[in-house]
């Protein structure tokens, strides 16, 4: 909330120049009134120090300027505006699916394709904030890492966890895909979406990735599918007697069954063949799913002038008393 001063008649604040013009007037009064009074000797006067009284006597005419900057200020009516906004988010629910299988280790994105969601996901979480967002692992079977959450902290820290061999090896993208279905089936959210990134086939499973497909598609909710994968062969370390070792590996990606998924769900099919293309897709998501934003601006104006009236009242009480008690025998 933002508050600052205006004023409701701000044309007043131009009588401020008779302050000036009112000392002016003082001073030449002051010393027109004054009288030449000749002596003969300074003698008498060595050592004078002059009495409280006098020392105050201008005092009365400065609070009457007080007073009088005071009422033109508030003539000119101050005002505190106060104002804002309400918004209003109508958050979208999102499930993150992602292979974990053992081919995730490849590496034509760097440094290997698991690491690689793992951190570009990260960012996407992060220009999310106000999403409820899951993580589903599978490579054989399937498992909610989890569930849907606005506590990014504890999904991130999560997705931090995750790495290949956590589960059955194997590509069951009709198991993790059903699984994500069931976890976010159930929510009331406008939008509902399953973000499934794979590099493989699907090869183990008693669901077949269609089938999942239709139920998500039964429930409203649209799925994104990444194929992840460069294009031909991709470097993958193999452990040997003799340490690490890489061979290329044909790179075996059903686009088909992803782009049936996608498009009978009302999403999109894309392809990640490096780590800044995955970029790239999420940020495509992101963009096809922002969050809805309601923003009701308000402005609240408070009147400010009664402290200064208040003000002016005291300086010229002040100013009274002073000219008809200490000051009262001065000429």
């Amino acid at each position: 909330m933002m508050s600052r001063i205006t004023f409701a008649q701000p044309y007043f604040l131009w009588l401020l120049i008779l302050i000036p013009v009112l000392v002016a007037a003082s001073i030449f009064y002051n010393r027109k009134k004054k009288t030449d009074v000749r002596l003969s000797s300074f003698d008498n006067f060595i050592g004078y120090v002059p009495t409280f009284r006098q020392r105050i006597q201008l005092v009365p005419f400065i609070l009457k300027l007080f007073a009088i900057a005071a009422i033109i200020v508030a003539l000119a009516r101050p005002q505190s505006s106060s104002s804002g906004q309400n918004v209003t988010t109508e958050g979208i629910d999102i499930v993150i699916a992602l292979d974990i299988s053992s081919s995730m280790l490849a590496e034509d994105l760097k440094p290997n394709r698991i690491e690689a969601a793992k951190k570009v996901a990260d960012q996407f979480i992060d220009g999310r904030p106000n999403d409820r967002i899951g993580l589903v692992v599978f490579s054989g079977e399937s498992f909610t890492q989890c569930p849907m959450t606005t506590d990014h902290a504890v999904l991130k820290n999560l997705f931090e966890g995750i790495q290949s061999g956590m589960l059955i090896d194997g590509t069951a993208i009709g198991e993790g895909l059903a699984t994500a279905v069931n976890r976010i089936r159930g929510s009331k959210a406008k939008s509902k979406v399953i973000i499934l990134l794979t590099d493989g086939v699907n090869n183990l499973g008693s669901i077949a990735p269609v089938t999942a497909g239709d139920i998500a598609k039964t429930f409203g909710i649209r799925v994104y599918t990444v194929g992840i994968g460069t294009q031909g062969v991709a470097p993958y370390p193999v452990k040997t007697p003799f340490g690490i070792q890489y061979q290329n590996m044909e790179v075996q990606i059903d686009e088909d069954i992803l782009k049936q998924i996608a498009q009978g769900t009302g999403g999109k099919y894309f392809r990640a063949t490096s780590t800044s293309k995955l970029k790239e897709i999420y940020s495509d998501i992101d963009q096809m799913e922002k969050t809805r934003i309601d923003v009701t601006e308000f402005r609240h104006k408070s009147e400010e002038f009664y402290p200064l009236i208040l003000l002016a009242v005291l300086f010229l009480g002040l100013e009274v008393i002073l000219k008809y008690t200490l000051l009262k025998s001065l000429p």
